[in-house]
């Protein structure tokens, strides 16, 4: 084995992984001297990162004393800002979720009312995870439109009207804030929670709009300016006179976004303004919505199996409003992109819903805020402040 880089953010990045728990483990590993080891550790120790404990099995001799990330004096959190709904997630530094909460908030409000009650949320979560405002070390925030990532400004996000350019991490006092956009905190959460192992995953969020987020190596992918996986707004044929909100004419999310079938059940009669409605009746058995659900299934398999042959994922995660009556729209979707894919790209593709739900972005939020907190470089900076 290669011998790891020997700084104290890289003995973090070890001990955090699960890679490395005594000091022995991480000597080995990195091939360091165990006097510099112990000067790393200690130093680790010392900032309240690591704490080592007499936990571990003997050999013949003294038990050797076991390192881990120290939990109790570091909370973080995890913020999805939607169209209609704020939902807040408290964690540790492992990621383990100590409190979480939910509204029904309008993001058209505006960034000084909306990041005022996220503000009073987090005072509220971590009241109830008995640590003070002190303790939390980052927040990572998911908006519904594209952002800057560099900055965390959104830029001209086309649902949420007063946001643009707003420099939201400039809103929270004393703390990192990293903004990103709703669909890639979603595929770092589904990739860090249900599919680690994986190298190469697409999560494709479809709800009342249609984007994609996109793990490449184990890592997201945003592209030169943050617009990477924006497959919304990818032509469909045969739609040219759905009109889309970007001006174009039949985009993807035109055809086969939430806001799109509930249109076209309307005007067949039938009681339906958003995605949820179409939710609704599909749940309630409705032939002409599950008919509609189906074929978007459909159009957006057409997308993703250009996709497949370009990208080639392991996975593909299938998530948003929508996801919730899955066995229909996955029918569509897998229908076509296992038609229309080479044979080599699908012989081992998986495509999915979503296996965390609703706290897909809440939960990406806050690992991609414990991920920069926890990077080597920031962990050097804290030691050798």
């Amino acid at each position: 084995m290669t011998p790891q880089p020997g700084s104290a953010g890289d003995v973090l990045t070890l001990i955090s992984a699960g890679s490395a728990t005594t000091r022995s483990d991480l000597a080995r590993l990195t091939g360091l001297a165990r006097s510099t080891i112990s000067q790393r550790v200690d130093a680790l120790i010392e900032r309240g990162l690591v704490e080592e404990t007499e936990s571990g099995e003997s050999t013949g001799g003294r038990p050797p004393r076991q390192l881990r990330l120290h939990t109790e004096e570091h909370a973080f959190a995890g913020v999805d800002l939607g169209a209609t709904h704020c939902r807040v997630a408290l964690m540790d530094i492992s990621g383990n979720l100590l409190a979480e909460c939910e509204d029904s908030l309008l993001i058209g409000e505006g960034p000084e009312k909306v990041l005022a009650h996220v503000d009073q949320r987090l005072d509220r979560l971590l009241g109830e995870a008995g640590r003070p405002r002190s303790a939390l070390r980052a927040i990572g925030i998911g908006v519904p439109g594209p952002v800057e990532f560099a900055t965390g400004r959104p830029n001209n996000p086309p649902i949420m009207p007063g946001w643009n350019d707003y420099p939201i991490p400039e809103y929270f006092e004393g703390v990192s804030v990293l903004v990103d956009n709703d669909v890639n905190v979603m595929a770092l959460g589904e990739h860090r929670h249900s599919f680690p192992g994986a190298g190469h995953l697409l999560f494709v969020k479809v709800g009342t709009g249609i984007g994609c987020g996109i793990m490449a190596e184990g890592k997201l992918h945003r592209g030169a300016q943050g617009s990477a996986g924006d497959i919304g707004h990818i032509r469909v044929s045969g739609h040219e006179d759905a009109g889309c909100r970007c001006g174009n004419s039949a985009c993807l999310e035109a055809v086969a976004g939430g806001a799109a079938i509930a249109r076209r059940l309307s005007e067949l009669g039938l009681p339906a303004e958003s995605g949820a409605d179409v939710v609704a009746l599909v749940q309630a058995g409705n032939t002409q919505a599950l008919r509609l659900v189906r074929e978007a299934g459909r159009l957006v398999g057409e997308v993703l199996a250009g996709l497949v042959n370009f990208f080639n994922p392991e996975v593909i995660v299938i998530g948003g409003a929508l996801s919730r009556v899955h066995e229909h729209l996955l029918a569509g979707i897998r229908e076509t992109v296992y038609r229309r894919s080479l044979p080599l790209a699908t012989h081992h593709l998986s495509i999915t819903p979503s296996r965390t739900g609703i706290n897909a972005a809440a939960l990406g939020a806050g690992i991609l805020a414990i991920e920069h907190y926890l990077s080597p470089d920031n962990i050097n900076r804290i030691v050798n402040a």
